[in-house]
């Protein structure tokens, strides 16, 4: 396994941990992009649809489903849990990000290795996950107030992009 792969996924994976730790340990997620969220639980729905079909290792299928999980836990409990998305703030969190859906999809349409359904999804996904940090950034700006758990957050996503690039 590539040491910067390994080292991207741990980070990805403590962005995770923090954002979660905050949305329990304070019961709110003031200051996280709900958008943000389902776009990123959208990138990892379309990207691990080999789940269904390719075997690689278990530590690549336990990564896949902790990533779709938690991405969806997120939005859930932004959405649904009674105490915390109360304290969700739809008048800060106004990016159209539908907007970067349908760019993202008429360019996996264009730039795509294979023609197939699972290829066209995959680059979807990689071309989605370049901008979907977007709502969130614009967010954290309007808002002008970033708390040290959102700021972590933010941090250790771009510390996982930054790892997969070597």
């Amino acid at each position: 396994m590539n040491i910067f792969r390994f080292a991207g996924d741990m980070t990805h994976l403590i962005s995770i941990l923090v954002l979660l730790l905050k949305i329990y340990a304070t019961k709110s997620c003031s200051g996280i992009s709900l958008k943000t969220q389902e776009l990123y639980a959208l990138v990892f729905l379309t990207r691990y649809l080999d789940l269904f079909t390719d075997f690689i290792s278990v530590y690549n299928t336990v990564m896949k489903l902790v990533f779709i999980g938690s991405s969806l836990a997120i939005v859930w409990c932004m959405r649904m849990h009674r105490v915390v998305r109360r304290s969700y703030d739809k008048e800060l969190d106004t990016f159209r990000h539908y907007f970067l859906v349908l760019g993202c999809l008429l360019l996996a349409l264009l730039a795509h290795e294979k023609f197939t359904l699972i290829e066209i999804f995959w680059a979807f996904s990689i071309y989605l996950e370049a901008v979907a940090i977007l709502p969130q950034l614009v967010l954290l700006q309007r808002s002008g107030n970033v708390d040290n758990l959102t700021g972590q957050y933010v941090f250790f996503l771009g510390a996982y992009r930054a790892f997969y690039i070597p």
